[in-house]
């Protein structure tokens, strides 16, 4: 698979009193460079189809922080697929400032599941289709 990258940029509000971008904003970042991926392979984290909700919650997320990334850096956050399981998917996320540097190293690990009720969630095997869909 062909690594996916989006870019964003340190904004004020992302970072602390000493301009560091805040560890909570990682997986924010993370989200959203997850969503732009699923969208560049004409998929989506959640949808409706035949009247019922399907989506991609996360089981597990995680994060390395091994530089500071500062209010103004722009980030590059590489996407790929480390894992494609037979109903989850782990993404591994690189954050990269414009001097190439790796300020961060993050994981998700999400299953695809449909709404079975107002509380209540079923996991699916991932179709082919969209396998094919996700190793691009």
């Amino acid at each position: 698979m062909t690594p996916f990258q989006t870019t964003r940029r340190v904004e004020f509000g992302d970072t602390d009193m000493a301009g560091i971008m805040h560890f909570a904003n990682y997986f924010r970042f993370m989200e959203v460079a997850e969503t732009d991926f699923l969208r560049s392979r004409g998929l989506n984290v959640s949808w409706y189809a035949e009247g019922m909700k399907f989506g991609f919650p996360r089981v597990a997320a995680s994060c390395d922080f091994l530089k500071p990334a500062r209010f103004q850096d722009v980030l590059t956050i590489t996407v790929t697929i480390e894992k494609l399981g037979t109903k989850s998917i782990t993404y591994r996320h690189e954050f990269t400032n414009q001097h190439g540097e790796t300020v961060a190293v993050g994981r998700i690990t999400a299953v695809l599941v449909r709404s079975i009720g107002p509380d209540r969630l079923e996991s699916l095997e991932i179709p082919a289709q969209m396998r094919a869909q996700l190793e691009g």
